[in-house]
Formats: C-alpha cells, structure tokens, sequence
C-alpha cells in the first residue's frame, strides 16, 4: 500500500496511491492522518487497506498536491551517515581535517531537525547569506511502526512499516565550522524534501535491490543499488535501537550513495533555480526546485 498526505478542505487527510491507474482514494476522515495509521499498527493499517479497496473517493492524482507523507514526529529525523563505502572514500582528503582514521565498522549516527522536511514538490529553501556549499544527498528513509529497543537484527524488519525516498540537501561549510559533528550543517529549514508516499513494507520484494538516484537539472549525479550498502536496514535498526527505543513514527534516513557534489572536481553545488529529481525504484520519485529564500 502506498499512504500519501495532502490538504483537502483545509485539512490533512491519508489516501491510498494506485500509481497504475495514476489515482488516491480519499481514506475516510476517522482514520486520521498518514502518522496516525502508522502509529495505529495493524489495526489501523487494515481499516486504511478495507477503506482504499472500496473506494467511495477516487481522484486524479494529478490532481492532488501530495505533502510530506510525515508531519507529526517524535524527535528529531534520525540518519546514517557513510553507509556506501564509495561514498566514505570520495570525500577522503576532503573534509577539511575532519577524515576518520578508518573505514566505519559500526553505522555512524546523527540527527537532523524535523522542520528540514518538506514535501515531494515542495521548493528547496536556499540563502546564500547562510551557508555558500549547499550539496545533494539521495536516500532511502525508513519509518518504525512498532515500537522495540535493542532489537535483534533477525527481527528488526519486523519494526519496519514503510519506505520513503528522501534527500538529505546539507551546508557543507555549516558541517565543517561546528567542531565535525553534522547536526547543524543538516538542520537548515526546508531542506529536506521526503515522500512522495510511504511505500508499506509488503511492497518491497528485494531490499538489496533497490536504485537510489538524483538528477540536477538533468544530469545524473548518482546512481547506486542498495547492495552497496555498507550496513542493511535491519543492521542500522539493530546497533540504533540497542539500549535506546525506537518508537513508532520515527523516521530513520540510511544514508547516501557516491556522487554528492562536494566530492566532484570541479564542485557540483545547489544554486537557486535548480531542479533536484531524486528516485527510488519502488518507492517513487522527488521533483524539487532549489529557490533562494530568507532564512537569517
């Protein structure tokens, strides 16, 4: 099932995506929202399933602005960085004396404020005033639909209700100045386009099998399968959740394939103006515009 967020009568509301017939079905007021079917469990995610296959209101979905899928968050948006190893050897040397002494052994981890997240369509907030290295990141978000804490990594999809595609758009100057961790050169306001749906994770045949992409303008700046993933999904959910709970609703980013723009000789960096597309088979596609906007 694929659960979508828009604004309908001034209110949010769920549907159910056919992306076939190119529809939403309305899912029935009483249901809630997309994060209250996620937080609901089952339960909830049947009564979303019996209200979509009778479909009492079916729209064009060209017809419908889609919002981020998520709006209500527990915490702030949890992230994996260096997870494809081509992605920790393209930025060696080039990290400003911020270079790890070794490969990663276990995921590394950090957090970025959930008022970066924007919808699937949404502009890309750029001021220059703030920070002159604005990057691209494709990734995979994953969100926790069952609440767990040092889960083992056999049952860790278990605690897995969905699949999202993101892009972690970072300041890469900001990410440097504030003593090498990454939480403020990751935080910057509408940053961070998530959706277009959430992709439920029966949907999903072949985790190991998924391509992450990112376009700007056109050109396509990477392109890697999640079988280059250094740690799998279920490893990632494992080493966070141990000793530390995992609630439903989080939303967990699993980091970025090579080809970022920092990395490139010379520079690919964000400009107001561009379009970032950014897709995942399976799990839908992104089309955001870069547009300066006053954030100092």
């Amino acid at each position: 099932m694929k659960l979508a967020s828009f604004i309908l009568d001034g209110a949010r509301r769920a549907g159910a995506v056919d992306e076939t017939e190119q529809t939403v079905t309305v899912l029935p007021t009483p249901l809630g929202t997309v994060d209250d079917i996620v937080r609901g469990g089952a339960d909830a995610l049947a009564a979303a399933r019996v209200a979509a296959a009778a479909g009492d209101d079916v729209r064009p979905l060209s017809r419908i602005r889609l919002a981020s899928p998520l709006h209500r968050f527990n915490r702030d948006v949890l992230c994996t960085g260096w997870n494809y190893l081509d992605h920790f050897e393209e930025s060696r040397g080039r990290r400003e004396g911020q270079d790890p002494a070794s490969l990663p052994q276990r995921p590394t981890f950090f957090t970025k404020g959930p008022d970066t997240v924007i919808g699937p369509s949404d502009d890309i907030a750029y001021d220059p005033a703030l920070s002159t290295q604005w990057d691209y990141e494709a990734e995979i978000a994953l969100v926790i639909g069952q609440d767990g804490r040092s889960i083992p990594e056999e049952k860790a999809l278990d605690h897995v209700f969905g699949y999202l595609v993101a892009n972690d758009v970072s300041q890469r100057d900001l990410q440097r100045a504030h003593g090498g961790q990454w939480l403020k050169g990751k935080s910057i306001d509408a940053t961070m386009p998530l959706g277009p749906w959430l992709t439920t994770a029966d949907e999903i045949d072949d985790l190991a099998g998924l391509q992450v992409q990112c376009e700007v303008n056109g050109r396509l700046l990477q392109n890697a399968s999640t079988a280059q993933m250094a740690f799998s999904f279920a490893r990632i959910i494992a080493e966070l959740s141990h000793g530390m709970t995992l609630r439903a609703g989080d939303l967990v980013l699993t980091g970025t394939p090579s080809g970022i723009g920092s990395a490139r000789d010379p520079q690919v960096l964000l400009h107001d103006g561009d379009l970032v597309v950014t897709r995942v088979a399976g799990l839908g596609e992104l089309r955001n515009r870069v547009t300066r906007t006053p954030l100092t």
